[in-house]
């Protein structure tokens, strides 16, 4: 008998066996305007069976690679620093196991969790943002620990000239001008991609991808959307072109699926987690 079992469709590896481990990080404790994302890689996984396993975009099939989804963690919703030490601790494990984390948000903030453990292993990691936000606040509403100063935070980790960020039409005018001095900042559009992949050949790479890049337009099912995204298949693209690097870690955030009760953005979502396994599964082997 077969069965739909809780995994992302085709990634029913053991952890042992996997390359790749896709886990979900359901917070969002700081949204400042519209919460839900701690709903998303439910959603996601559940939507995941509408889709095929096989993509005709890059004429591969999740099943042909080693891929395990081992669930969601459990998160502290009132005590944001033990929220990212468990992100943290658990993105650790899977890296001591030679192995790819790829974490399903839950808020922006959740990168940082993944991402320091990453950079403890990788000291000279960059950062790759496709994102609406700069993220670049110092403090929200007095908390350092917001998903509004997710990048910032990361900057504290890694300093000038590794922070590259694309996608980006909102923020203060100080994220900006602080962007401009100590990051690479592409605002507005993807349109420098293969520039940035051309520089960063060889290097370790993280990828954090908060879906409010894309126009609500295509994608209204996000906590803080922006007019003037891009299109998904521009993203796709993006995404495909960064998957080429030296990449040690990703993570996908900011889907709030009830607030697209089509649920289109829940399966644009979904498609976009199949191409971007199987773009870095390729590039794994």
């Amino acid at each position: 008998m077969k069965t739909n079992s809780d995994t992302f469709i085709g990634c029913e590896a053991a952890f042992t066996a996997a390359d790749i481990v896709l886990f979900g990080a359901p917070f969002d404790s700081t949204t400042s305007f519209r919460p839900g994302t701690r709903f998303a890689s439910r959603s996601i996984r559940g939507d995941s069976y509408g889709l095929e396993v096989y993509s005709p975009y890059q004429d591969k099939e999740l099943t042909d690679y080693h891929i395990c989804d081992a669930g969601d963690l459990e998160l502290s919703f009132g005590r944001t620093d033990l929220a990212l030490s468990d992100i943290s601790e658990t993105t650790r494990m899977i890296l001591s196991h030679g192995k790819l984390p790829f974490m399903i948000g839950g808020e922006h903030l959740v990168t940082l969790g993944a991402f320091r453990a990453v950079a403890e292993k990788y000291p000279d990691v960059h950062v790759i943002q496709f994102d609406a936000h700069t993220d670049l606040r110092q403090e929200y509403l007095g908390a350092e620990l917001s998903h509004a100063t997710v990048i910032r935070r990361i900057w504290d980790v890694i300093g000038d000239g590794r922070i590259h960020s694309f996608g980006i039409r909102s923020g203060e005018k100080a994220e900006f001008e602080f962007a401009r001095a100590h990051t690479h900042l592409y605002p507005f559009h993807l349109n420098r991609v293969e520039e940035v992949v051309q520089k960063l050949t060889g290097k370790p790479v993280y990828i954090t991808l908060d879906l409010d890049v894309l126009d609500p337009a295509v994608f209204p099912g996000t906590g803080t959307p922006e007019a003037g995204g891009v299109d998904f298949m521009t993203l796709l693209s993006a995404l495909l072109a960064v998957s080429k690097l030296q990449v040690v870690g990703a993570d996908m955030t900011e889907l709030s699926p009830q607030y697209d009760l089509s649920g289109a953005s829940t399966a644009t979502a979904c498609k976009l987690v199949r191409e971007w396994l199987l773009a870095l599964s390729a590039r794994q082997l």
